[in-house]
């Protein structure tokens, strides 16, 4: 799978609200109600993942979620993670 430029991935994320690119990652923390509820959702977006084959980086403290998403394989943004990204928008509603 090929690298995004910076260019593609700043026009990707115009359509991710939230998603930033640091460190050839893009990153989202999310807040929920409490711990139950963060992990419910975090095994939904496991599923996701396994779905997709792709895999995030991701913090769980309490009710907070961070994930942060590169293809390894690329060293850096590939489309896989655009569309985990846009998947784990819509698991998170």
């Amino acid at each position: 799978m090929k690298k995004l430029s910076t260019i593609e991935v700043d026009k990707a994320l115009k359509s991710l609200p939230g998603w930033t690119l640091k460190n050839e990652m893009i990153i989202k923390s999310f807040a929920f109600k409490d711990f139950s509820e963060a992990f419910s959702i975090m095994t939904h977006i496991a599923f996701e993942c396994e779905k997709q084959n792709h895999h995030p980086n991701w913090e769980n403290v309490y009710n907070s979620l961070t994930i942060k998403l590169s293809t390894h394989d690329a060293d850096g943004i590939t489309q896989k993670d655009i569309d985990l990204a846009k998947s784990i928008e819509e698991i998170v509603g």
